[in-house]
């Protein structure tokens, strides 16, 4: 399989675009961007990989150009940060996005559609990305790959590691305790009125007049905090909000067995007919808790614990993180921890899904996974938030050189007069950058993935074209750089 022969489309020229800088900038970052997969071998090596992990027995062109559309789509959803539908429509406009993922041919471009880029996305596993990462790092930091792939006459240097953690917000609202009631009635009533149209019926009034008077309450709800008695009002309207819930609910359980014993006769496929049938059980089983939630708050007046709180009916997996930074002192999502090289490439990163105990027990396991593909570095340098006894333990026994921030103040003044530590805690200052042009500029605040194994898969896919950008932005720079000493 190794051996198979890609037969690249011919492609036409692509149009020559005088200025602005920004666009020159940008497309010759994404031509080397195109050259680094292609010299490098990363690419083919890539998809005869996914390939043989799917099985595929007779390996195919198509099936060559389905797992390198993947990769291309992937690494441009990073850079651009498009939605889907948006990726869609620009590469159909692009005839520099054309060239990339190779949808440009003589007779006509021929790009995917946006439920097409969102499959080939979920077609390769953050595990294999990660893979990918690791190999491309491991180029730039090889001599002989670093001279003919980014210019350089030096490789980059991976002994210097800086690493921080941050929240990855979840799409979700505010999470409001009887916020959660409107929710679970908008998804019970969109179910009853989706398995309606297919001709099941049961007896049951307008289904969006319950949905009509469930906004009603809301609003009454939001509009009753700045009155007069506004506590009782509140608990006024939970009791109206409870009260029709309960019968959403009771639509919501028949109309759900009605399409368990009728599928057949709907016109859903089986699978259809799990979708609608898992979407409603999914509201049914945490709905006693929401109620209970909201009664505990607004009736009750008593705090419900956070390891106990529903934060969104659809994202079972965030967590209530405490940054205590201003502007947010609370966040709703998950940890995410990210190490870094000094010019920048990210060498190690994890999100979590359960709730981490501390920043401290990360470090371990990162300097496993480092030390694995780059050899042992010479130093680790992190904010006082990783600092504890064992973690100075293990920097020591590693025998790699300490460069986090005390937590205790005598310390901390002690090894202030360490010239050395204070560079490295300089330097740590830009990890704190890196942190917000990731999150910022390629996963989107908030990431609107669905589903904690989505988000990893697109937060694996946005390391992915960081690393590339990074690398291509060297290789534009050094083109360019060489171009002007030889002009």
């Amino acid at each position: 399989m190794e051996n198979i022969a890609f037969q690249p489309e011919l492609s036409p020229a692509i149009t020559t675009v005088y200025g602005p800088k920004e666009y020159t900038e940008f497309r010759a970052t994404l031509e080397e961007i195109d050259r680094i997969l292609h010299e490098s071998g990363i690419e083919h090596a890539f998809i005869i990989r996914q390939m043989r992990l799917a099985d595929d027995a007779k390996p195919s062109q198509r099936q060559y150009r389905k797992y390198r559309s993947a990769l291309r789509y992937g690494i441009l959803l990073g850079i651009t940060q498009f939605s889907y539908r948006g990726l869609a429509f620009a590469v159909a406009d692009s005839n520099l996005f054309q060239r990339f993922v190779g949808a440009a041919q003589i007779d006509g471009v021929r790009p995917l559609g946006k439920s097409s880029i969102e499959r080939l996305e979920k077609l390769v596993s953050s595990e294999e990305i990660r893979n990918l990462v690791d190999r491309l790092n491991k180029l730039a930091s090889d001599e002989d790959a670093a001279r003919d792939l980014l210019y350089r006459e030096t490789a980059l240097r991976m002994d210097s590691i800086f690493a921080d953690t941050t929240c990855v917000e979840a799409n979700i609202h505010f999470p409001v305790d009887w916020v959660l009631l409107r929710d679970a009635a908008k998804t019970l009533i969109n179910a009853v009125v989706l398995i309606r149209s297919k001709g099941l019926k049961h007896r049951i009034a307008e289904p969006r007049s319950f949905l009509r008077r469930m906004n009603r309450l809301c609003i009454e709800m939001v509009n009753t905090r700045r009155k007069k008695d506004s506590r009782k009002n509140r608990k006024r309207i939970l009791r109206r909000m409870k009260s029709l819930m309960k019968v959403i609910e009771g639509h919501g359980r028949n109309y759900r067995d009605l399409l368990a014993e009728s599928w057949e006769q709907s016109g859903f496929s089986e699978a259809e007919a799990q979708v609608v049938l898992d979407r409603i059980d999914n509201i049914l089983d945490q709905l006693p808790q929401a109620v209970r939630q909201a009664h505990e708050r607004i009736i009750g007046g008593r705090k419900v614990a956070s390891a106990d709180k529903i934060l969104s009916l659809y994202e079972p997996d965030i967590h209530v993180i405490v940054r205590g930074k201003a502007g947010a002192e609370v966040e709703f999502g998950n940890s995410l921890y990210l190490a870094e090289q000094e010019d920048g490439l990210i060498v190690d990163w994890r999100m979590h899904r359960e709730k981490p105990s501390s920043d401290s027990r990360l470090v371990k396991s990162s300097l496993e996974h480092i030390s694995a593909v780059h050899g042992k570095p010479v130093s680790y340098t992190a904010d006082r938030g990783f600092d504890s006894k064992e973690v100075r333990q293990t920097l020591e026994q590693a025998d790699v050189a300490n460069g986090i921030c005390p937590r205790s103040p005598r310390m901390f003044q002690e090894r202030l007069e360490d010239d050395w530590f204070c560079r490295l805690q300089s330097r740590r200052s830009q990890t704190e950058a890196r942190i917000g042009i990731f999150k910022n500029a390629y996963l989107g605040r908030p990431l609107r993935s669905k589903g904690f194994a989505n988000r990893e898969c697109r937060i694996a896919w946005c390391v992915l074209s960081h690393t590339l950008w990074k690398l291509g932005s060297i290789a534009a720079e050094e083109k360019l750089r060489r171009s002007r000493k030889t002009a």
